[in-house]
């Protein structure tokens, strides 16, 4: 069937959030609703079931916003009743915040506000208040604040607040989690880095001894760990620090030294040469061989250069003995005896999780793999298309829902997936991301969303996106702006400039880009980005495609 823009577009411009979402549920909901109307997005789809699920999302994210405290915070959803450090108050509230941005700062803040006096952040916030009991890092805190920062408005009150709370906590972790004296950060306990009955923690205590967070069971055999992601936390955390204090004025070097002090530690203790591969090393100096998603979280950290990042792709991430399941990415490599896929609990030992798929942008496209990033993203879509649940974990092999339910980092998972696939994504470097793919019929042939639609506010500007099969078109308040053929990314300015395009499809992608009245043709292969100047699109960059590997 054709389908007319048109009419995609008349539907995408009808569409009342408020009556797709429903009736608020709680006083709060109100104001939230109101931001999302602020920010102006819509979605669309011509058939399929993804956009029913896109607005069961937004409905089910205003449940996971609590008041705490006297301000809104985000939770992390189903049983899970608070704001967790290691997701919902890095990677969540950093996704939220081009949807909610109130939000997500009002969550960044409560870390801070709940400082200790001796500079341990709290590893959750509850309705009770702040606890300590354990560390529980994944995702830089630097990093998800700067990025809020800069998209946002580049609030200075608020990046010195977390600037000096931030600096006071390195400290506090470089005095209490060193104690072999290799400089990197030592796990304590499972929950130390949120992997709940990962193989990886078995015959060690899920918390730290006697719930203290600077003591470990002397008694443990092999306790404590030299943990790579804990490890390669600090050292994007200490990258990120030298951004912040450069802007607030003070001096960058020293975190740079520490940063890389951090590095040479991850590589010298918990990096083997042999396997290529990131291991936490046991009190008896041993490797603990189990590979894991450690491997994403520590790239997601920025760790490596895009030829390192490359072969753990090939070797690892796309490899579908490792790690790139039907459903990716799994927990636990699907080659290790110990892996196992079942998902109706909370479980780090097999299933995909969700935290793991909203972390892995970052660490694609901070090595421009984003075709790549693309082959993760459709199933995913395709399973929360049809899912009747937001859950925790994704079997890995039939998509469906697992553990729990109302789980933010699913919710934002989907949210974010449609944005970066075939939707609009303001970045904080003042680039727009207008994205000309569509989410891809992979499960049974059942078609997941067709031709779709999308609208967004930047800068109090009303961009719409139409995508059909064969081409895309961008309207800015209302008018038609530039039509380009699908498959590549436009990216512009905040104000709508042309600034390139990237190619988005394995195969090369030729037409011309029709814009302010000028048709400029181009051929874009995969992941090229061709840079706009003097009225013509050059190459400016070209890393070609890594493949998916089976052995």
């Amino acid at each position: 069937m054709i389908v007319d823009e048109k009419a995609l577009l008349e539907k995408l411009r009808a569409v009342n959030v408020e009556q797709r979402i429903g009736e608020p549920g709680k006083e709060p909901d109100f104001d939230v609703a109101a931001e999302w109307r602020r920010s102006g997005v819509r979605f669309v789809a011509f058939e399929g079931k993804l956009e029913g699920a896109y607005y069961k999302a937004i409905r089910r994210l205003l449940d996971c916003i609590a008041i705490v405290g006297g301000v809104p915070m985000l939770q992390e959803g189903g049983i899970y009743l608070g704001c967790w450090l290691e997701s919902t108050g890095t990677i969540n509230a950093e996704l939220l915040s081009r949807f909610l941005p109130s939000v997500a700062q009002s969550t960044f803040r409560s870390f801070a506000l709940h400082q200790r006096v001796d500079g341990l952040l709290p590893y959750k916030i509850t309705g009770d208040g702040p606890a300590y009991r354990q560390i529980q890092l994944v995702t830089p805190l630097a990093r998800s604040v700067w990025n809020h920062y800069l998209l946002q408005g580049r609030d200075h009150a608020f990046l010195r607040m977390m600037y000096q709370a931030m600096e006071r906590y390195d400290v506090w972790l470089a005095a209490q989690r060193n104690t072999r004296g290799t400089g990197c950060v030592e796990a304590f306990s499972a929950f130390d880095t949120g992997h709940d009955l990962s193989p990886r923690f078995w015959h060690v205590p899920d918390t730290p001894h006697h719930g203290d967070p600077s003591r470990f069971d002397s008694d443990s055999p092999v306790l404590p760990f030299l943990a790579p992601d804990l490890t390669a936390n600090v050292y994007c955390q200490r990258l990120y620090l030298a951004k912040i204090a450069e802007e607030l004025g003070l001096l960058g070097e020293g975190w740079i030294s520490k940063a890389k002090q951090s590095a040479d530690s991850l590589f010298g203790y918990c990096f083997d040469e042999e396997d290529a591969f990131f291991y936490d090393r046991d009190r008896q100096n041993r490797f603990v061989r189990v590979q894991s998603d450690v491997l994403l979280r520590v790239l997601a950290c920025e760790v490596g250069d895009r030829e390192f990042f490359d072969a753990m792709l090939s070797r690892y991430l796309l490899n579908t003995r490792k790690f790139f399941a039907k459903y990716p990415f799994t927990s636990i490599a699907m080659d290790d005896p110990r892996f196992d896929p079942f998902s109706s609990y909370n479980s780090w030992a097999g299933p995909s999780n969700f935290l793991s798929l909203i972390r892995a942008p970052h660490a694609f496209e901070h090595h421009h793999r984003h075709v790549e990033l693309t082959w993760a993203m459709q199933p995913i879509l395709c399973s929360l298309a049809r899912a009747e649940r937001f859950a925790q974990t994704v079997s890995p092999w039939t998509g469906e829902e697992g553990f729990t339910e109302a789980y933010s980092p699913a919710i934002l998972c989907l949210l974010d997936y449609v944005e970066r696939l075939c939707g609009i994504l303001p970045r904080p470097d003042g680039e727009i991301w207008f994205t000309g793919l569509l989410p891809s019929a992979m499960d049974h042939g059942e078609e997941v969303a067709g031709e779709t639609a999308y609208a967004r506010s930047v800068d109090r500007v009303l961009y719409e996106l139409v995508n059909l099969r064969d081409k895309s078109v961008i309207y800015r308040e209302g008018q038609a702006y530039m039509k380009f053929p699908s498959g590549v990314r436009v990216i512009t300015g905040r104000e709508g400039s042309l600034q390139g395009i990237l190619g988005m499809s394995v195969r090369t992608v030729h037409g011309r880009l029709e814009w302010e009245g000028r048709s400029i043709p181009f051929s874009v292969k995969g992941n090229e980005y061709l840079k706009y100047g003097d009225g013509e699109l050059k190459q400016a960059r070209d890393v070609g495609i890594i493949y998916p590997t089976y052995s």
